[in-house]
């Protein structure tokens, strides 16, 4: 009997045993998966059944392969002020490009997608743009300063001599047979700015410090596209599927280059104030710039930050203060590139202003309401914060009535907004008369850099450092290159970057 009892367990607990226990498991998880995938489908029906929704299959949704920019234009013909996108089949936003709704939506205090924004966790931290709740807020108010116009003013020289700098370097390529790439160079010229004016560098990115400038603006390249491939990919919604990926291999490689470079930027700043000449011209500023202020900042308790939260302040500005600025930038050049005649009549203001070959002021800025509305009019166009992704927090009713649950999911396509034809008529038509100072539109048409409590610190910086860099240019290089085929100013070819590839978010 004992030996029979023995056999009985080495069958059970076998390999033949093992397996039959491990494939019960399996299909019980594989049912219970199918469950919550049923389940959680037919919530976002119910949740979303009062908007309309393009043919979605089942398990692959209806969003298009590459194909972003031409989707969101074709619902917002088809479908008035919002419509459903199914990624796949358990997950989808209710997108929207009408500005009533925008409006209700940047009044509240919605999270960030939770899901998509943690993608960028590795790379930049839980800095301002990962950050919610108190903490947010506290570094928020912390960082403001920073930003204030007085700080604004201090840096247009500093603006205009990295321009120059970019400028110079274009000028060597004259005669040459080739088209000009724009936006390497224009990162490189805002990352030099950023860097010597929040961050207290002494160098030249463009210049001597070229090989590593360059370095970290392609591999903020690779991460951003990255992150766009993981969020349409639903294998690699798990982080430890993702990290065996060779996809997810590059990102981590990138992401060290990147933290090679803010550390770098961090421990020079650190050892410059080692120095008590150094220290001494600091305790004598107004407002501190970007870095000091993290540095010389206490917490609630009276401790400095922490290491990581410095770095993820850094690395969040560092990112978004050159990459968004340099997209912004070369896509206002594109525009006005391509529209000779509006690049003419800014020229001839630009001359009334800089006829004697004087460098941009602050004040000239207020001077050249033409060229303001171009700039304006590109941004409609090509807004450098394409979308933006909420989670809601508490239920929502729009004004027409609809309603959606806590929980749900919405996309604030600006892209969409700009090119709404019931707001903007021949919308891809360039006509910077939409912004004469008479012209009425919607408080919330027009967007270029999201809104609200929660808009980007840098949003206000753009307008402003666009106009420094196109006074500049008109001034010299467009002059001078008038009337020759033989340059043009290639960042068509960007389109898929700044819209597809490099979805900005606040």
């Amino acid at each position: 009997m004992a030996i029979f009892e023995l056999s009985h367990i080495t069958n059970v607990f076998g390999i033949s045993g093992l397996l039959q226990v491990v494939s019960l498991l399996s299909l019980l998880l594989l049912l219970f998966t199918a469950a919550q995938y049923y389940l959680h489908r037919q919530w976002l029906i119910k949740s979303f059944q009062q908007f309309p929704s393009p043919p979605s299959h089942w398990l692959f949704g209806n969003t298009l392969k590459d194909q972003d920019l031409q989707q969101i234009l074709l619902w917002v013909e088809k479908f008035p002020n919002t419509c459903v996108k199914w990624f796949w089949g358990n997950h989808a936003h209710l997108v929207i490009y009408d500005p009533d709704y925008m409006k209700v939506i940047l009044g509240r205090s919605d999270p960030k997608v939770t899901r998509s924004y943690s993608f960028y966790a590795p790379w930049i931290g839980y800095g301002l743009l990962l950050l919610n709740g108190k903490k947010w807020l506290q570094h928020r108010q912390m960082l403001t300063p920073a930003f204030h116009y007085d700080i604004l003013k201090h840096y247009v020289g500093i603006m205009v001599d990295s321009v120059h700098v970019m400028l110079d370097k274009w000028e060597q390529l004259e005669g040459q047979d080739f088209p000009l790439e724009i936006h390497q160079d224009i990162s490189l010229m805002t990352m030099e700015t950023i860097m010597k004016c929040a961050f207290s560098y002494q160098g030249s990115a463009q210049l001597e410090d070229y090989r590593n400038s360059r370095s970290y603006i392609k591999a903020v390249e690779d991460l951003t596209h990255l992150i766009y491939l993981r969020m349409r990919n639903g294998f690699h919604q798990s982080n430890t599927i993702y990290s065996l990926s060779s996809n997810g291999r590059s990102f981590h490689s990138a992401c060290q280059i990147a933290h090679k470079h803010t550390e770098k930027v961090i421990c020079m700043r650190k050892a410059q104030l080692q120095n008590e000449e150094e220290l001494e011209k600091i305790r004598k500023k107004r407002r501190l710039d970007f870095l000091d202020i993290l540095l010389f900042a206490q917490t609630e308790d009276g401790k400095s930050l922490s290491d990581e939260d410095l770095r993820a302040e850094v690395d969040t500005f560092m990112f978004e203060g050159h990459d968004t600025t340099a997209s912004g930038i070369s896509w206002i050049f594109y525009a006005l590139a391509t529209h000779p005649e509006h690049q003419q009549r800014c020229r001839e203001e630009v001359q009334r202003i800089l006829g004697d070959g004087t460098s941009v002021t602050w004040d000239h800025l207020d001077q050249m309401p033409y060229t303001t509305m171009c700039i304006k009019e590109a941004l409609r166009l090509y807004p450098p914060v394409p979308a933006v992704g909420k989670e809601l927090s508490t239920p929502v009713t729009f004004p027409d009535g609809r309603s959606l649950p806590k929980g749900s999911l919405v996309t604030l396509s600006f892209y969409g907004l700009h090119h709404n034809p019931r707001l903007w008529p021949n919308p891809e038509v360039f006509d910077p008369s939409r912004f004469a100072p008479d012209a009425p539109r919607h408080t919330h048409a027009f967007l270029p850099f999201s809104a609200g409590a929660r808009q980007p610190l840098d949003g206000r910086r753009l307008p402003f450092w666009s106009e420094v860099a196109w006074l500049q240019m008109l001034y010299r290089w467009f002059e001078r290159l008038k009337g020759s085929p033989s340059h043009s100013v290639n960042a068509e070819h960007q389109d898929e970057k700044l819209y597809r590839e490099t979805v900005r978010h606040e």
